[in-house]
């Protein structure tokens, strides 16, 4: 194609240049795409790069439309040229996910470019310069704004890559000069911790740390109190900006106990800074404070780095990295178990496992009370929850623990939401870890407002959420055991926690299932029927349930609705429930609503037998199924007493009365208390008890 579309001299030169351009991307992703797009994107990421200073990135962000560009693409595109660095790619993904846009598609080549004294491109080939060239395609946005945001994302980005690649030697040496001041003048702190230190900053300077930025601080006593302010000219990386002593404003937000702990004479400040990363990977910048002392010994200002940890420090074991490696030597001290014993084991393999960005920040003696719970929970499946609070007040860290089996998202983002509404949080990230260890955990860090530190019940806060964690089988169990006892309880749950649908779950507490398993395990074999006329808290006045529950193929509808409506009420929805047991056995609820016309408030415990017995009988044909069952509720009759009064109106009518029963059943039905009376006088006249 490219042979046919330009002249022969050229021709071979965009030849090449196609080929290193999709050289190394996946054949996957280019196999559904035209070949005259594939042709039409990389002649015009070609023709972008043609004229490049280097030093500063070329970006553009646009729709290419055939009948404009030669070329489409069913997304947004892309194009950057910029000099060949690390983290490109990385940080501009994580720019584009930030925006909430999904990557399609990226074509990172990186080529060596000959250019002329114009800075025109004339080749490619050993003697150029290293330049990537980065196309992405993105979810399609057309909106202007959309557009101009993306771009100018995209261009603080690839300016905070610059700036942290360029800096890197300043900032390494930056971490020499910090240990030849302290291999210098000493400040006045414990030997042992001052050796920690220095440790550590060797090893942070060995590949175990991204140097993204340094800044130097100096700590002055403002009208306010102590003020942290930045050093003119010390800022490298992404911190290097321009600018005058300006004090932090982050330091002075804090609650004034917090501002203290800038006095406080200890070497190292191991912590999270407030800002995501921009460059490399996302999430929350790891902080290294160095204080400084003058030479009285007291804390003058703060050398600060902040940056990522890399992979060998997340992998390392914490006895291999300084600081670390005091933690959990006092921690193994304090705990004072036998070596080699089944608790050091476990105690040792918490440890290793401890979220790592915790164990970093984290004091030895909130890592003993953290650590000894978790050996304490065991391998229980119950919900534990440990709190750190961020040693500037500026974020909560959960570490839960759930029963792995009841682990879910929804699970997870019911108990962020519960931990942001308890710590009146602003935002919250998480972690989890599943093991082959009968519990999942999950680390949530709830970020805060400054100074907002609510008095919260941990204890309280646990246990709320462990009833979240509770599965509704967990709960039902519970349930069963209460009522029926561990024996009972226990058997009643394995015979019916897995026959209940995910509608009926939904729907009904555990503790309503623990009535209606009593009510089914009751049931005979065949035609039995239980029953239970119930009025749930919050009903509407006039209203009321009633359920059926049975064995076998469900009662249809039409044979149970005229029993009703018979019986004087109206049925607004009926909710039917499949629940098959353990042993295959098939039985079937059927809740109603009804509702009833009948005056003034319903005592739904008076009424509750005559009702069921009179359902009953009337089900099983003991009685007639017609509107003089009404009079149980109206007249507060029993279906006995209804025998009676439908007898007399079979005989009047045998006796030639000329009204109808339709017309006497209604007639009573008006006036209850006539009713009543005349199965009274009844009983009066011929039942020798009354």
């Amino acid at each position: 194609m490219v042979e046919a579309k330009l002249p022969a001299g050229q021709a071979a030169e965009v030849s090449d240049f196609v080929r290193r351009y999709y050289a190394l991307t996946a054949p996957e992703d280019l196999a559904e795409r035209a070949v005259e797009d594939l042709y039409g994107a990389a002649l015009s990421h070609w023709q972008f790069a043609s004229e490049f200073a280097g030093g500063e990135p070329k970006l553009r962000v646009f729709n290419p439309r055939r009948e404009e560009h030669g070329w489409q693409s069913a997304h947004t595109v892309i194009e950057i040229v910029n000099d060949d660095m690390p983290f490109l790619v990385d940080s501009i993904t994580m720019e584009i996910n930030r925006q909430g846009l999904i990557v399609h598609l990226v074509v990172h080549p990186v080529m060596r470019a000959r250019r002329d004294a114009g800075h025109r491109l004339v080749g490619f080939g050993e003697g150029g310069r290293l330049e990537s060239l980065i196309h992405v395609e993105v979810d399609r946005r057309t909106d202007p704004p959309r557009l101009d945001a993306l771009r100018d994302g995209l261009h603080r980005i690839l300016a905070d890559v610059r700036k942290a690649v360029d800096d890197w030697a300043a900032m390494k040496r930056r971490i020499d000069d910090i240990l030849a001041e302290l291999e210098l003048r000493p400040p006045p702190i414990p030997a042992d911790e001052l050796a920690e230190g220095r440790a550590f900053l060797r090893w942070l300077a060995d590949d175990n740390f991204t140097l993204l930025g340094c800044r130097d601080y100096d700590l002055v006593s403002g009208s306010d109190g102590d003020e942290l302010r930045a050093v003119p000219g010390s800022g490298l990386g992404v911190l290097r900006e321009p600018g005058d002593a300006a004090p932090s404003i982050a330091f002075a937000q804090m609650p004034a106990e917090m501002r203290a702990y800038a006095r406080r004479p200890n070497l190292l400040t191991l912590t999270k800074a407030n800002a995501r990363a921009t460059v490399h990977r996302p999430g929350y910048l790891d902080y290294i404070g160095i204080k400084r002392f003058d030479a009285a010994g007291e804390v003058v200002g703060e050398r600060r780095v902040i940056g990522l940890y890399t992979s060998t420090a997340y992998n390392a074991s914490p006895d291999a990295i300084p600081v670390l490696r005091s933690k959990v030597a006092a921690v193994r001290q304090r705990a004072g178990f036998l070596p080699q014993s089944h608790d050091a084991k476990a105690l040792d393999t918490i440890l290793e496992d401890y979220p790592r960005d915790e164990l970093i920040q984290i004091d030895a003696d909130d890592l003993y009370d953290i650590v000894i719970g978790i050996l304490r929970l065991g391998e229980r499946q119950r919900t534990r929850l440990f709190v750190r609070r961020d040693a500037f007040g500026r974020f909560h860290a959960c570490l839960l623990y759930v029963p792995r089996e009841n682990y879910d998202t929804r699970l997870r983002r019911r108990m962020q939401a519960m931990l942001i509404e308890a710590f009146q949080g602003v935002s919250s990230d998480f972690t989890v870890h599943l093991s082959d260890s009968p519990l999942a955990r999950i680390l949530i860090i709830v970020r805060t407002r400054p100074g907002a530190a609510p008095a919260v019940d941990l204890r309280e806060l646990e246990q709320r959420l462990a009833r979240l964690a509770r599965r509704w089988e967990d709960e039902l169990e519970q349930a069963l055991v209460e009522r029926f006892g561990e024996e009972r309880g226990k058997a009643l749950h394995e015979r019916y926690a897995d026959g209940f649908g995910a509608g009926y779950r939904d729907e009904y507490p555990p503790q309503i299932a623990a009535d209606d398993i009593e009510r089914l395990d009751s049931l005979a074999e065949g035609d039995d029927l239980a029953m239970s006329l119930y009025l749930p808290p919050g009903t509407p006045a006039g209203q009321l349930r009633f359920r059926l529950y049975g064995a076998g193929a469900p009662a249809p509808l039409s044979r149970s609705l005229p029993v009703l409506e018979h019986m004087g009420v109206q049925v607004l929805e009926e909710r039917p429930f499949e629940i098959r047991r353990a042993d295959g056995r098939s039985l079937w609820i059927g809740d109603f609503g009804l509702s009833t016309s009948q005056p003034g408030e319903l005592d739904v415990d008076d009424l509750r037998e005559r009702f069921e017995q009179t359902f009953l009988r009337a089900w099983r044909g003991d009685c007639e199924s017609d509107d003089f069952n009404r009079l149980v509720m109206l007249a507060g009759l029993e279906w006995r007493d209804v025998t009676i009064l439908r007898a007399y109106a079979r005989y009047m009518k045998q006796a030639a009365f000329t009204f109808s029963q339709a017309y006497i059943e209604r007639t009573l039905a008006a006036h209850p208390s006539i009713a009543a009376a005349l199965v009274s006088l009844f009983r009066a006249r011929f039942d020798p008890s009354a």
